[in-house]
């Protein structure tokens, strides 16, 4: 497989136009270090090879130990609109100020929920009959203190569109109250958050419509305006937009038995809860394009290691009961 996809030196005088490949990579031992990789093609560009390589820093991310090629081929080639779109996001975005990032992960996001890869994904869904109970997000203060708690653990914490629209108020109030110096979020359970409320998936599908939702809605946006004062803790599974939205902390420790994952490439569509703008801040462009695009998950040493959190701390989940008692 992966011959099919040599990108060679020149490619680069190529017209890639007439190119029907799906992804193309470069074997950066063989590749020339005075040959820059520039113009880049519209599809992802993977890099195997030593990252001490001069022109390393222009592919779209570098095979590391736990990944392969091939597995990386087949993720992209399932979902190859919602990965070419991935990679050129997040080139574009990169060294971007986050809140214009933002806007163009929403514009993407909403073009895809159009896409025949999301299409297909949704038809492959069996709806569920079972009831979903709505989640809850707990709000309390202590002086200059506010405690944001996720507790809807009988669904490991899916965000709904109500916790979704909470998490946005409480955000908010950080944003405006200069006296709140600490916003703490934790959540009850044995996972942080699983991602979004799938069931919910597919009811918004005009993108136009879908930019406009989450214009008004998103909790990053509140969220970045004082990005300094969050304390974010994770246990278990932090996956999808909880993964997004614990990034974009100032602080963020994990449990040792914590793990990451962003799947949503294989749904046919990318990151839409903020990850294209907080995950690449904290390990890199290509190192968020390598989780996205796998859909591996990675455990709390890995991500120690890359920076996508700052310690792993034994901490207590919240008691349910006793959060139930916090108001708010």
């Amino acid at each position: 497989m992966a011959d099919d996809g040599a990108f060679q030196p020149w490619m680069l005088r190529s017209d890639l136009r007439t190119d029907r490949r799906q992804w193309l990579w470069v074997d950066l031992a063989n590749w020339p270090e005075d040959v820059p990789i520039d113009p880049l093609p519209p599809v992802p560009l993977i890099g195997t090879g030593p990252a001490s390589h001069p022109q390393a820093p222009s592919v779209d991310l570098l095979v590391e130990e736990g990944f392969s090629l091939d597995q990386l081929a087949k993720a992209i080639e399932r979902s190859p609109h919602a990965a070419a779109t991935v990679v050129q996001l997040l080139r574009a975005t990169e060294g971007l100020a986050p809140l214009h990032a933002l806007t163009l992960e929403s514009f993407a996001y909403a073009m895809l929920q159009s896409s025949a890869d999301h299409e297909r994904w949704l038809a492959s869904r069996q709806p569920s009959t079972a009831p979903h109970p709505p989640g809850t997000v707990h709000v309390s203060r202590r002086v200059d203190r506010l405690n944001v708690v996720l507790d809807r653990p009988e669904m490991l914490n899916a965000i709904d569109r109500g916790m979704r629209d909470a998490l946005f108020d409480a955000f908010s109030l950080a944003a405006v109250d200069e006296e709140i110096t600490t916003v703490r979020v934790r959540s009850t359970g044995r996972a942080f958050s699983i991602g979004a409320d799938l069931t919910e998936f597919g009811t918004t599908r005009a993108p136009v419509d879908a930019h406009a939702i989450r214009a008004r809605t998103l909790p990053a946006w509140p969220m970045l305006r004082r990005q300094a004062i969050y304390d974010v803790h994770v246990q278990g599974s932090c996956v999808g937009s909880g993964l997004e939205l614990a990034a974009f902390a100032a602080r963020l420790t994990a449990s040792p038995a914590a793990w990451f994952q962003l799947p949503e490439v294989g749904m046919g569509i990318l990151p839409g809860f903020g990850g294209c703008v907080s995950v690449p801040r904290r390990v890199g462009r290509q190192r968020a394009a390598l989780l996205m695009l796998s859909g591996k998950r990675i455990g709390g040493r890995t991500a120690l290691q890359w920076g996508l959190v700052d310690a792993l701390v034994n901490e207590p989940a919240p008691d349910a009961d006793r959060t139930h008692q916090l108001g708010g």
